[in-house]
């Protein structure tokens, strides 16, 4: 049985080490990656003092299939915990403490949210529930952004969620779904309805996060808000023993590099630089340019608009189905100061949506954040530029983009990075490097899925598929890799 992965991201990485340590003895596995390394949009580069993340730079703790793959691949000892430091929140010209207590920073109640939106917004968030009008259909999907601002203002929908989630998928609130990214939301909307009750965006928060809190305390043992939980929390600069979030001490190198390791120690060979074409139907199997033979299983680790050309003519219309994926791009300065003196002591800063002169849309302090960067010289911190459909800065140049960096942080801090002393920049453009989880999003994940039935022996998967976080990502190549073992 020959297996051709194509794509050299997590993605294809572990799905190739999934079918390399499984497919049994004889099996031939090939993996063709475009680009001239493999990580995909994991990439942890070389500065002085230890590898730097410009990519991915943490996961969530929370999928068992991620978890028990990092676990067989020997890395569970590698995982280390953030600090307890919270962000902050640039907007009006003045920095916030990011309101605590929401669902991907909705809230339930506008307790605490004068001071960033408004005492007017904030009183008509406690009010929502009393309001008519919440039109929702159970099972679809429609914009986050148009119903925050419907129910609770542009206030809430520029200034925290947009500043929130801009950082997980390179979007504003209005170009992401609901149900596509707030899936806890969308189901308790979902419950209102059957129940014959009128919808209530507040409500539905609520009772979302009460159905979390109750699962970490199913979990834990420890009541969430509890005395007891209270008493255990950290320092704010030691590791946070609580967070659900981890990332590896040697950065994301050694995900990725153990993935290929593995792989190739079981068999599957690794081309980069490999540039493929034309996938299309051969005898009982697949060949496309850039292969060698047939295959009898092909799987897709590649962007939706790359599957979606890979599949024009083997399965028109899943193809058709992936070109509706958008694909919003970014860039990463990394940067290592001699100190951090006089910045804030806090995990990073989100920048609001409506927040006028300032083109980052956040900074992340990884010595504050991470406890393990914290014991290296210097201070090291990361910028983030771009959002869908606007990528000018993505593609300015180097110089262009480390003075927007220093002169953005500026603005927001006080603090000439300049003057303190800048030791180490890297600079990393990701072109097309997160998919747009709209509320179109998972219609077209869903239809394409079926249609691939008019391709069988060929699966396709990616942070298209089922969730721009790592471990989602893991997971579906894992599950991809399983159903072309078959």
């Amino acid at each position: 049985m020959r297996y051709a992965v194509i794509g050299a991201g997590l993605a294809g990485l572990a799905a190739a080490y999934r079918i390399a340590d499984r497919a049994g003895e004889g099996a031939e596995v090939d993996v063709f990656e475009a680009a001239d390394r493999v990580g995909g949009k994991a990439l942890s580069v070389p500065f002085d003092h230890g590898p730097v993340d410009v990519g991915a730079e943490s996961l969530l703790t929370r999928n068992e299939a991620a978890n028990q793959l990092i676990e067989e691949l020997g890395l569970k000892g590698s995982l280390v915990k953030p600090s307890a430091r919270r962000s902050l929140i640039y907007s009006g010209d003045r920095l916030h403490e990011i309101p605590s207590g929401g669902l991907m920073g909705i809230p339930a109640t506008g307790e605490g949210l004068a001071e960033l939106i408004g005492t007017d917004a904030a009183a008509a968030i406690d009010n929502e529930p009393e309001a008519a009008g919440l039109e929702w259909e159970p099972g679809t999907d429609r914009s986050l952004g148009a119903l925050i601002r419907e129910r609770y203002g542009d206030g809430v929908a520029d200034r925290i969620v947009s500043a929130l989630l801009g950082g997980i998928y390179s979007c504003a609130a209005d170009d992401l779904g609901v149900r596509a990214t707030v899936p806890q939301l969308a189901a308790a909307l979902d419950r209102q309805v059957e129940a014959g009750e009128d919808p209530s965006l507040a409500r539905a928060v609520a009772a979302a996060l009460e159905e979390r809190a109750a699962g970490r305390t199913a979990a834990t043992g420890v009541p969430s808000g509890s005395e007891e939980s209270a008493k255990a929390r950290p320092n704010p600069a030691e590791p946070n023993p609580d967070s659900p979030f981890v990332t590896f001490a040697g950065g994301y190198q050694e995900l990725y590099e153990t993935l290929a390791e593995k792989a190739a120690e079981r068999g599957a060979k690794i081309y980069i630089d490999a540039f493929v074409a034309e996938l299309k139907k051969k005898g009982s199997g697949w060949a496309f340019k850039g292969g060698e033979g047939t295959y009898d299983r092909v799987v897709l680790a590649t962007p939706a608009p790359t599957s979606a050309l890979l599949l024009r003519d083997a399965a028109p219309r899943a193809a058709a189905q992936l070109s509706r994926i958008k694909l919003a791009s970014s860039a990463v300065v990394g940067l290592r100061l001699a100190s951090g003196e006089g910045l804030p002591k806090n995990s990073g800063i989100l920048v609001a949506a409506d927040q006028p002169g300032v083109a980052a849309k956040a900074f992340t302090f990884a010595s504050n954040k991470w406890p393990h960067l914290a014991t290296r010289p210097g201070f090291l911190l990361r910028a983030s530029f771009g959002r869908f459909g606007d990528d000018a800065l993505v593609r300015a140049e180097e110089d262009e983009l480390v003075d927007r960096a220093l002169d953005d942080l500026e603005t927001i801090t006080g603090v000439d990075a300049r003057e303190l002393g800048v030791e180490e920049i890297f600079t990393q453009r990701w072109f097309g490097g997160i998919p747009r989880y709209d509320e179109h999003h998972g219609e077209a994940v869903a239809e394409a899925a079926a249609a691939l039935a008019d391709a069988p022996g060929i699966e396709a998967t990616g942070a298209w598929a089922n969730g721009v976080g790592v471990p989602a990502v893991l997971a579906d190549a894992l599950a991809a890799a399983d159903r072309a073992l078959g």
